[in-house]
């Protein structure tokens, strides 16, 4: 079930931004927002939050600076996905910029799982023989991990964003804004931001100590900002004030043709214009082909494509991560339609226990474990419950992902199980709206039954039902291509959604295009004067319903958003229709 409803704003802030000189509608989204004054609209450089305002940063940038003086090997720790990736990308191209001795290891999922965990350091010890590891994108939860490089007398410099557990890692730095005592006020940076602020302080410190009065030349950070903002996106982290910056200083360097050779060759096989490029692109183009090698095989493969110069080596990379791409999406269309199956063949055995249930959970011993996080995404999304999915994992453990609906925090309700019962969850992490992790296979049931006790304590009837919302009805005099390049100037993403309006709608015409989505004539409703018919707008309006081939019925109430539709040479306003619904209201024809 779904329910649409406004956005809420508070109407003194709308007046004062209206007042400020933004168009009525400009100040209603942005209200909506949580955007009280224009300021926090600047995108520049200056408007970042100071380095030093993270916890620990300016004493781990002298350590850092004294190790590369005294030509220590370091080595970074890289999560798997796009953000790990990214992050690893960072720190090595501004460390090797800074002439420092650094190399990466990035676990391999299947064989090590996630984090700095005593496997991998004895790897990392057993291979490279680093004097420091610095995490990226993990380490906050990695406790045993930091043990026992302390006790191979490595150091560890633990950079990551997710929310720290009971106890921290016993490193020489930690730094985390979510850690205890950090007043860093951007809570949802990501991984890929952290040591990119790290690098700002290292830097800094640098420039103190003279490092590049002796020839040494220094780097321009903002260079890196392509790559900082594909990681900001594609971990899907809120794109609050300073996540914003960092994000629109990425895009412009894209759209100014001066990313690097590994972006520019993602573009190119997802047959992408750099010079159009939105978190559109970075978000569903380049974050899944880059995730697709984590996934499937080794994330080396996206760390190597983001931090070569070659273009030849780019792009025969890029065109293996779209091979693994495709390949991703072919097993995830194959376990999407066996989960579906296994949920429907349950609904018809217990049909009232689902349907009443709060959460899901699903395990199939022939699921892949890099695509679950994917299928509990879409079964999510599809029901609108916290859904767990489970894949076999190795020594009779199974490894689950999972994903949360508004109001239900993942990685708590995951604390609250293990808390409850001490002995089911071997390990677990995240954040709310994802976590992951491991028990044993035959302990599945029960843990089935203990989440969906947390479920039903944590959420209401009410949190059932899919909200859908929007930024309210437009008067036929705002809908004009001058709004959407307005928007379309603007940063949007997790925590700051793209704009999105609802109507009814008359559909005048509407035919196939592509073999699967409808292109349609749209004509806007209202209410007549009489306030018992609908009178149909002057105008009709170009739409478009993507991968939906079934005709529509003549009256719909839809949810959609604007953009700029260019063919032929020709540029119109369109309406992408986001959702639609059965509407059955009299129309008054005559009223034109």
């Amino acid at each position: 079930m779904s329910k649409i409803t406004p956005r809420p704003y508070d109407p003194e802030t709308f007046k004062t931004l209206s007042g400020s000189g933004l168009l009525p509608v400009l100040a209603r989204i942005y209200a909506a927002r949580g955007i009280e004054n224009t300021g926090q609209l600047e995108t520049e450089l200056t408007n970042l939050i100071p380095f030093q305002q993270l916890k620990n940063v300016p004493e781990t940038a002298v350590m850092l600076a004294d190790a590369i003086a005294a030509r220590k090997r370091l080595l970074i720790v890289a999560d798997y996905d796009s953000d790990g990736a990214t992050a690893c990308a960072v720190g090595l191209r501004i460390l090797r910029k800074l002439d420092a001795t650094v190399d990466y290891l990035v676990p391999n999922r299947f064989e090590f799982g996630y984090g700095l965990t005593p496997e991998i350091v004895q790897l990392a010890y057993e291979t490279k023989r680093p004097d420091l590891l610095i995490t990226v994108d993990n380490g906050i939860a990695s406790v045993e991990g930091v043990a026992a490089a302390n006790r191979l007398g490595m150091q560890v410099i633990v950079t990551d964003h997710h929310l720290p557990g009971d106890t921290l890692p016993a490193a020489q730095a930690i730094i985390n804004p979510n850690q205890p005592g950090c007043p860093f006020p951007s809570k949802s940076i990501a991984g890929v931001g952290v040591i990119f602020y790290l690098m700002l302080a290292l830097r800094a410190e640098l420039r103190q100590r003279g490092f590049f009065s002796t020839g040494a030349q220094e780097p321009n950070l903002a260079h890196f900002l392509d790559l900082v903002a594909l990681g900001t996106v594609a971990d899907v982290v809120k794109l609050d004030n300073n996540n914003r910056i960092l994000v629109q200083q990425g895009l412009q360097r894209i759209r100014k043709g001066r990313a690097c050779a590994g972006i520019n060759a993602l573009l190119k096989v997802s047959r992408r214009d750099s010079r159009q490029i939105s978190t559109y692109e970075l978000g569903f183009m380049l974050g899944p082909r880059l995730n697709a090698a984590g996934r499937l095989d080794d994330m080396s493969l996206g760390i190597e494509c983001l931090t070569t110069d070659d273009e030849t080596v780019a792009a025969n990379i890029a065109k293996q991560l779209d091979e693994l791409n495709r390949q991703r999406r072919e097993i995830e269309s194959t376990m999407q339609e066996s989960a579906l199956a296994k949920l429907e063949s349950e609904l018809k055995t217990r049909q009232t226990e689902i349907q009443s249930a709060y959460s899901i959970c699903l395990f199939d011993r022939d699921w892949h474990q890099g695509v679950i996080g994917i299928l509990a995404s879409r079964i999510k999304d599809k029901y609108h419950r916290p859904t767990i999915i489970f894949a076999s994992g190795n020594n009779g453990e199974i490894k689950g992902s999972g994903r949360s609906i508004n109001g239900f925090h993942l990685r708590d309700a995951l604390d609250i199980v293990s808390k409850r019962c001490p002995d089911l969850i071997l390990k677990f992490g995240g954040h709310a709206a994802a976590a992951g992790l491991t028990i044993r296979a035959d302990a599945f049931d029960e843990f089935c039954r203990a989440f969906e006790q947390a479920a039903q304590g944590l959420l209401s009837p009410v949190d059932l039902t899919r909200i859908i919302e929007t930024d309210g009805d437009l008067p036929l005099s705002e809908i004009n291509l001058a709004l959407v390049e307005s928007l379309d100037r603007q940063v949007w993403g997790q925590g700051f959604p793209q704009p999105t309006f609802n109507a009814r709608f008359y559909v005048e015409s509407q035919r196939i295009v592509g073999e699967k989505h409808l292109k349609l004539k749209l004509r806007k409703l209202d209410f007549s004067n009489d306030s018992q018919s609908l009178r149909k707008s002057p105008d009709s309006y170009d739409g478009i319903l993507f991968f939906h081939s079934d005709p529509l019925p003549d009256i719909i109430d839809a949810v959609y958003r604007l953009q700029v539709n260019e063919y032929n040479g020709k540029t119109s306003l369109q309406f992408q229709l986001e959702h639609w619904f059965h509407a059955d209201k009299p129309v008054n024809d005559d009223a034109h």
